[in-house]
C-alpha cells in the first residue's frame, strides 16, 4: 500500500516530518516483498499481437493449386491478428537482392491468432513470385511484414450484404474472408462472382464448395469453355444483377483489364463507384525507351549509388541492389516507403496518392516512381 502524507495543522511540522521521508521509503522497501517484478504484461502481448511487425517465418508447407498457383503456408515467431481480406509482405534474399512483394492473405484470421500459421497463395507471374514458385521450399526461413491494407469489410460504411468479384489469383483475398464467416470471426453475407478462364484456373475449387452456406454463395464463370453447373462469359452486368443482393457492398480484385471492364458494367447498373473497392495492383514495368539513371542513395549515415533502369520503379533498382529498404503494398498508397527526394527528376504510375505535405515538401514512393534522371534520395531503413 502507498504511503500516505497527513498534512498537519501546523505548516512547519510538515517540513521536519519531510526530513523522515528518506527512513520512512527505506523501511517500506525493506518489508516489500522480494518477488521479481513481470518482465511483460498482457498490453505488451496486445501490442506484438495487433502490431507484430516484420518478423522471420518459416516455410511449413507448399501446396500446388493449379499448374501455376502455389498457397505457401509460414509458421510465424508469433500470433497475428488481421482481417479477412489483408495482405503481408513476403520478403527474401534473391541471390545479390532483397525483394519484398505483398500478397493477399488466404488463410483464415483465427489460424494466424490461435496457431500463428498464415498462407499466402502466389501466381507465377513475375520476378519474385517466379523465384518462390520455382525455389521456395519447407524449412525456408523468411520475412512476413506486418498485415496492411483496408480491402475488407467495414460494418460502419458497408451492407452486409458483400458481392465479391475475383478474377484469376483475385481469389485470395475473398477465400479468407470465406473461412472467416465458418469460423465466425466475421458476420455479414458474402456472394462470390469468381471468373477464370477453363475449369482447371479455379482455384481452391473444392475448398470454396466446402464452405457454402447459408452466409456464403460462390457462383463460378468461365470465359473459354462452356460447362454445365457454370457461368459462361464474362463478368458483365446481366451477371451481376442476376446474383447481386440489393443494397450490396461491391468488392473487386483481380487485373486492372478486370477492373476496366466490371467498373463500366457496375456504373450502368448504377452503383456509387466510390462506394465500390478495388484490391491494388502493384506496379510494373513501364513502356519507355531504355536507358541508365544513377541514384544516390542514402540511409542513415552511409551513402550507397545505384543504377535504375528508366522502365522500373526506384524501388526495384533499390532491392535488385541489395538495400534494406521499406516496402509494403507496392502500389504508392500505403505510404510505407517514402523518400526524401534531393534531387532529379522522376514519373509517377498513374495517379498521384501522396499526401500534400509530402508532395509539398519533396517525398516522393519509390515503389510507384520511375526515374527520369541521375537523382539523389534520402531513403528510411527497411
Amino acid at each position: 500500500m502507498a504511503y500516505r502524507f497527513k498534512r498537519q495543522i501546523f505548516g512547519f511540522m510538515d517540513l521536519l516530518r519531510f526530513k523522515k521521508m528518506t527512513a520512512i521509503r527505506r523501511e517500506k522497501l525493506a518489508s516489500a516483498p522480494a518477488t521479481p517484478l513481470p518482465t511483460t504484461y498482457r498490453v505488451n502481448e496486445t501490442a506484438r499481437i495487433l502490431h507484430p511487425g516484420t518478423q522471420p517465418a518459416t516455410l511449413t508447407k507448399v501446396t500446388l493449386n493449379t499448374a501455376d498457383t502455389k498457397t505457401y503456408t509460414f509458421k510465424l515467431s508469433r500470433p497475428m491478428f488481421f482481417r479477412a481480406g489483408q495482405y503481408v509482405a513476403v520478403r527474401a534474399k534473391v541471390g545479390d537482392s532483397l525483394v519484398a512483394r505483398p500478397y493477399a492473405i488466404s488463410s483464415s484470421p483465427l489460424t494466424a491468432l490461435n496457431q500463428s500459421l498464415v498462407s499466402v497463395t502466389v501466381k507465377k507471374a513475375g520476378f519474385f513470385s517466379n523465384w518462390l514458385f520455382d525455389n521456395a521450399k519447407e524449412g525456408d526461413v523468411m520475412e512476413i511484414g506486418d498485415p496492411s491494407g483496408e480491402f475488407y469489410y467495414e460494418s460502419i460504411k458497408d451492407s452486409t450484404n458483400i458481392v465479391a468479384i475475383a478474377g484469376g489469383s483475385g481469389i485470395t483475398p475473398f477465400y479468407s474472408m470465406a473461412q472467416a464467416l465458418k469460423e465466425g470471426s466475421e458476420d455479414y453475407h458474402l456472394t462470390l462472382i469468381y471468373g477464370c478462364k477453363t475449369e482447371a484456373d479455379i482455384i481452391f475449387h473444392k475448398e470454396l464448395d466446402a464452405l457454402v452456406s447459408d452466409k456464403f454463395k460462390v457462383v463460378y464463370v468461365l470465359s473459354d469453355e462452356k460447362k454445365e453447373g457454370y457461368e459462361h462469359g464474362f463478368m458483365n452486368k446481366e451477371l451481376i444483377k442476376r446474383y447481386a443482393p440489393d443494397n450490396a457492398t461491391v468488392m473487386l480484385c483481380g487485373s486492372n483489364g478486370m477492373y476496366k471492364f466490371v467498373d463500366g458494367e457496375l456504373k450502368e447498373l448504377g452503383y456509387n463507384m466510390l462506394a465500390v473497392k478495388h484490391e491494388p495492383n502493384c506496379v510494373g514495368v513501364r513502356d519507355v525507351q531504355d536507358k541508365t539513371y544513377k541514384i544516390k542513395v542514402t540511409i542513415r549515415d552511409k551513402d550507397y549509388t545505384v543504377k535504375a533502369n528508366a522502365n522500373e520503379t526506384i524501388l526495384v533498382a533499390m532491392e535488385r541492389a541489395g538495400l534494406s529498404v521499406p516496402s509494403k503494398c507496392r502500389a504508392g498508397g500505403c505510404g510505407f516507403c517514402h523518400s526524401k527526394l534531393v534531387k532529379g527528376k522522376f514519373s509517377l504510375a498513374g495517379a498521384d496518392k501522396r499526401r500534400l505535405a509530402d508532395a509539398k515538401f519533396g517525398y516522393i514512393h519509390p515503389c510507384c516512381s520511375y526515374p527520369d534522371s541521375d537523382m539523389e534520395l534520402i531513403v528510411p531503413e527497411g
